[in-house]
């Protein structure tokens, strides 16, 4: 499939970010970024103990995320929470180009059961709640396309694939 541009997979913790980002880079012929990587050790060590970052916290790794896909042709897709619309707004100046974000939704229990199925990743169960109360979902003036993560990786891959191909048309 011939798509273009900068993608920010997002959503709240355990809905898949990594993976389906992974998996739309390689369907399309485009890069990969975790945005876990761009993250500050204080921010890590605050999640791993169990406390919710700030945005004060997030704004300098935010702008990292931003100057990642800066200059990127694409296609490339970096997952990050991007869970306040001020958030995807700041990656968007920092990447100086357009940027559409890909939200995987789901339920709360999917959500806490994936979370805590997760072996040795830095983010707790425990912050999911503090994840939720803060998401902003993307609005209907905001480039973004969504899916359901209540189905398995490969559906929800090809489910953005297609809604991503009827922007490129």
């Amino acid at each position: 499939m011939s798509v273009s541009g900068a993608f920010v997979v997002m959503g709240v913790c355990g809905c898949g970010k990594s993976e389906i980002g992974q998996r739309l880079a390689k369907a399309t012929g485009g890069r990969f970024i975790d945005g876990d990587d761009l993250h500050p050790a204080e921010n890590i060590a605050k999640m791993s103990a169990g406390i919710p970052l700030t945005d004060a916290d997030r704004f300098p790794w935010l702008d990292k995320v931003g100057a990642a896909l800066k200059g990127e042709r694409g296609p490339v897709f970096i997952a990050c929470s991007a869970l306040k619309r001020i958030y995807r707004e700041r990656i968007g100046q920092k990447a100086e180009q357009p940027v559409t974000f890909l939200f995987l939704e789901g339920t709360r229990e999917v959500l806490e059961q994936r979370v805590s199925q997760r072996p040795g990743h830095f983010m707790p169960a425990a912050l999911l709640d503090s994840q939720l109360a803060a998401l902003e979902p993307p609005q209907a003036d905001e480039l973004s396309h969504k899916a359901s993560i209540d189905q398995p990786p490969e559906k929800v891959t090809d489910a953005l694939l297609a809604s991503i191909g009827r922007n490129e048309a």
